[in-house]
């Protein structure tokens, strides 16, 4: 084993030590006292059988036949979502017909950023995440079930179904994927046609034509921002069936696999002698695992609050330094848009989810020893699906790549590092994505430019107001401030003028998109600025400093006199009011730090 990868495992299981004995115990006293179906009364029964049909009823009765919840966040505005409209009914088919029950529980909300990015609705992404794991919890609450199958896909969802799932982490949970759309038109020619529109040498026609080319059919999108991360990362934690993740929804293999998830849930309920709770599933050693495959890949930024959210859901302590280190050790071995020009389906051509494994496992960067919803150890996750005369099989899948510029070995890796820096300095902590930069590191010393929103940026751009050597700062952008949206649409106007020959990057303490690119970009700032952050203290010209090599983020003036500056505070009402972010009020107040997962849900249980 990597001794960096063992190393930061074992600070996390020592810093953890008293939280993950109070989850482990909490989760036993909910096994011991459930499903509750067996002692409720019979009116509480008849309500919870009472759209049931007939044999349905008559094995919930019998309480020795597993009854299985469905979670869904089917809609069907979103081409990622829109697959799991059928879902529910093969699921239940599926699980009858090895003698058990399904039952759907619930839905939860599922936005899209790509549809609300630069728009109010962005404003409620982020918390979009809390609320799902909540509605989660609504769902499972009746204590009605054996064994949970959760049906979602993008950035907040599979992140708030996981939490909702380990607050309930005595069921053994599976993650049912749908899959990414088919290829598109290629992210190279597409980022060009976005930038030309920046620069205002295309039209709005023009633009939308190759939106429409790359996102053009039900499926996920085929870039690897936070969808495509968050299956790579649920399924190197052991959560979805081995290579289930990118296969495209509507074939028979997509078919046979949702098929095989629902007969795997009844095989590993606590009814059996095959007993996997999520709750055990999900240790730090399989944390520790998505944080490698997440890095190993260049993976979405987001999951630098969501994993650290995830985690403290199953009782454990982890923080951006874990990142950090973990990063240093581990290679790159994707180039998958925006670390490169290819997309998903081109990286599962490739060689996909077991070359990827195999090449982690081989290079002593993933534990092995770790509970799966299959049973003990990855060697499985090597595997690949296929079907053989209409039935569904695993087999050894390659052991190199198809297209090392593609998928790369850890002998041979695109990057020595995972492409994940953490800076440090007096303007506070930050993340930055190196991964699809066109140098190594980061270093640029450049006078601020200070935006209060990212409105005003799009103004001072097209102003012709910013073509110079500049870090720009987007602030009063933090959870607590607006709820954190995502910036993405900062990346073009950036990126143009990067390519006029200036230096350029961003610093912010909201986010940016999981598909961010080859923009320098400082994000997540904590302390954020409206909570007594130094962002709050920046001046439009004011010297900083960004750079990876040595982890410096700061502002170049002395103490003294930041000592002496008033902290701006503009009115961020306007960001609270409208699109029913008023509504949100509550939650943006208990919201923690980014490093700390962004988080609502666990107020008051420190």
């Amino acid at each position: 084993m990597n001794s960096v990868i063992q190393e930061v495992t074992d600070r996390i299981i020592q810093r953890s030590q008293a939280s993950r004995k109070s989850y482990l115990e909490k989760i036993e006293s909910a096994r011991l006292h459930g499903p509750h179906r067996g002692v409720l009364s019979c009116g509480n029964l008849a309500h919870g059988f009472a759209a049931c049909g007939t044999e349905d009823k008559s094995d919930l009765r019998s309480m020795t036949k597993s009854n299985i919840a469905i979670v869904s966040s089917y809609n069907d505005m979103l081409s990622a979502h829109q697959p799991y409209e059928a879902f529910p009914a093969q699921l239940k088919k599926a699980i009858n017909a090895v003698g058990s029950v399904a039952q759907f529980a619930g839905g939860v909300p599922a936005m899209c950023d790509g549809v609300t990015q630069g728009t109010p609705g962005m404003d409620l992404s982020l918390m979009s995440r809390d609320v799902i794991a909540m509605g989660t919890a609504v769902a499972l609450s009746h204590n009605m079930f054996d064994g949970t199958l959760m049906l979602g896909i993008c950035d907040k969802i599979v992140p708030g179904l996981l939490l909702g799932a380990l607050s309930f982490g005595h069921l053994p949970t599976i993650f049912v994927p749908a899959g990414p759309m088919p290829s598109g038109l290629p992210n190279k020619e597409k980022a060009r046609v976005r930038q030309a529109f920046a620069e205002g040498k295309v039209g709005r026609e023009e633009l939308l034509d190759a939106e429409s080319e790359s996102y053009h059919s039900a499926g996920t999108c085929t870039f690897y921002g936070t969808a495509n991360s968050n299956q790579l990362v649920v399924e190197i934690m052991g959560l979805h069936l081995p290579g289930s993740s990118f296969v495209n929804p509507g074939t028979p293999l997509r078919d046979a696999l949702t098929d095989a998830a629902a007969r795997q849930i009844t095989r590993i309920t606590d009814l059996g002698d095959a007993y996997r709770p999520i709750g055990h599933i999900v240790d730090a050693k399989a944390i520790v695992n998505g944080l490698v495959g997440l890095l190993a890949t260049g993976g979405s930024t987001n999951h630098t609050m969501h994993l650290v959210a995830v985690a403290r859901a199953a009782g454990y302590i982890v923080n951006w330094d874990d990142f950090a280190d973990i990063s240093s050790a581990v290679p790159l071995l994707t180039r998958i848009y925006p670390n490169g020009s290819a997309d998903i389906n081109h990286f599962t051509a490739a060689g996909g989810m077991g070359l990827l494994i195999r090449e982690l496992l081989e290079g002593g960067l993933l534990h092995n020893d770790v509970l799966t919803i299959c049973g003990q150890g990855l060697e499985q996750y090597t595997k690949e699906p296929m079907l053989d005369n209409g039935e569904l099989v695993w087999r050894d899948g390659p052991t190199e790549s198809f297209d090392k510029q593609v998928v790369a070995s850890v002998d041979e890796p695109f990057k020595a590092d995972g492409g994940l820096s953490v800076l440090c300095g007096n303007l506070g902590r930050a993340v930055m994505k190196t991964s699809a930069l066109r140098e190594p590191h980061c270093k640029i010393t450049a006078p601020a430019v200070v935006f209060e929103d990212q409105f005003e940026l799009h103004a001072a751009f097209k102003a012709d107001e910013l073509n110079k050597d500049c870090i720009v700062v987007v602030r009063f952008q933090g959870p607590s401030a607006i709820g954190m949206p995502e910036l993405h649409s900062l990346t073009p106007p950036l990126a143009v003028l990067q390519d006029r020959g200036f230096k350029v990057a961003l610093v912010t303490d909201g986010r940016m998109s999981g598909a961010s690119g080859k923009v320098p970009a400082a994000i997540h700032v904590t302390p954020e600025a409206i909570k007594g952050g130094i962002l709050a203290k920046v001046q439009t010209g004011d010297m900083l400093e960004l750079n990876t090599e040595t982890g410096a983020m700061d502002i170049l003036i002395s103490e003294e006199e930041l000592s002496k500056r008033e902290a701006k505070m503009p009115d961020v009402a306007k960001h609270q009011i409208g699109m029913g972010r008023e509504m949100f009020a509550g939650m943006r107040s208990t919201l923690t730090g980014a490093e700390q997962g962004a988080c609502s849900l666990f107020v008051g249980q420190d």
